[in-house]
């Protein structure tokens, strides 16, 4: 048997490459609002909206504009070896779109996620409604 084979026999049996990351989100819609406001001050708003409910940062890029939020559960179920859950993300795109206007898109990333010791699957969902995004954009909307 050759070496490559070998290291991927083996990394399967160790459950490497089993987790898998939550694909684009199903829905069609992207929720999205324009801002009487120039980006740097959006950005500064949403940093704070983020953290006043609960979301921590992940990655951001300021300059490109975009924000990924942790993941969180929306229905945690954890046991000791096991887990089981709908888990959400939130990935925030700003863009400018003049000195004095601010473009906001706001995804959710819906996922179910199973896990078994270090063994995690994730299987994507569709979401019902946006209510999280827009209730993410109308918070920013009373921040500014």
């Amino acid at each position: 048997m050759n070496r490559v084979a070998w290291i991927g026999i083996v990394a399967l049996a160790l459950g490497f490459g089993v987790a898998t990351a939550p694909g684009p989100s199903p829905a069609a819609d992207v929720a999205s609002r324009t801002f009487d406001a120039p980006m740097d001050h959006v950005w500064t708003v949403i940093e704070s909206t983020l953290k006043r409910l609960g979301w921590d940062t992940d990655t951001y890029d300021r300059a490109v504009g975009w924000i990924l939020t942790e993941a969180r559960a929306t229905d945690p179920k954890e046991f000791a070896l096991y887990g089981k859950g709908l888990r959400h993300k939130l990935r925030i795109s700003l863009k400018a779109l003049g000195p004095g206007r601010t473009m906001v898109s706001v995804e959710r990333d819906l996922y179910e996620e199973k896990r078994v010791l270090w063994m995690i699957e994730r299987k994507p969902v569709a979401p019902a409604d946006q209510a999280v995004e827009a209730g993410i954009l109308e918070a920013i909307q009373q921040g500014l």
